[in-house]
């Protein structure tokens, strides 16, 4: 578990289910522009055992680490984030993606948890590099990474299939010698 001002991150369970569920559901039209597309079992509980059992199983192989994100006053699920496509060796570096639910989106939970991840990839995970990809339209996403320290890199056409769509986005990067201690 990581602790920030007001979040609590951990990894997913199954118990988790029936909030996760409910927010996902509650959020759909609020996240689907800014996702992959949903697959049509997303929501059941099925995939998301097989879902548990694949994060679990990226954790031990060092592949991904995903958290839940949770408010620390509430215990409420507000969102998840996931370090991703982690590469040792001569780059040391990983990928971050982040969802969160329409009721907390804009109160500062996502900033909260980022910032609170950030010591574990570079401190724990011993990375030199976190790399974060978003749409040229989503400012939420882009303040977000600009407050957390995160510098814009560049620009990739027809990055990542989104809603449906192979779409452009705009990179970002933080190094650990980026982030304050």
């Amino acid at each position: 578990m990581l602790y920030g001002a007001d979040v609590m991150l951990r990894v997913p369970q199954q118990s988790d289910f029936r909030s996760w569920y409910e927010l996902r559901e509650a959020s759909r039209d609020f996240l689907v522009p800014w996702e992959p597309t949903w697959p049509r079992d997303d929501l059941t509980k099925g995939a998301f055992r097989r879902r548990i059992r694949r994060y679990h199983q990226d954790i031990r192989e060092d592949r991904a680490y995903p958290f839940f994100v949770f408010d620390a006053q509430s215990d409420a699920l507000v969102g998840g984030l996931t370090l991703s496509n982690i590469r040792r060796g001569v780059a040391q570096a990983c990928s971050l993606g982040y969802w969160i639910g329409q009721p907390f989106a804009r109160r500062g939970f996502m900033s909260d948890a980022v910032a609170t991840v950030l010591p574990f990839v570079f401190d724990q995970l011993g990375l030199h590099r976190l790399e974060a990809a978003c749409l040229p339209s989503n400012q939420a996403s882009i303040g977000l990474l600009n407050k957390c320290s995160f510098s814009e890199e560049g620009y990739a056409r027809r990055y990542l299939k989104i809603n449906g769509r192979w779409q452009d986005h705009v990179l970002f990067a933080a190094l650990a010698d980026d982030v304050s201690p």
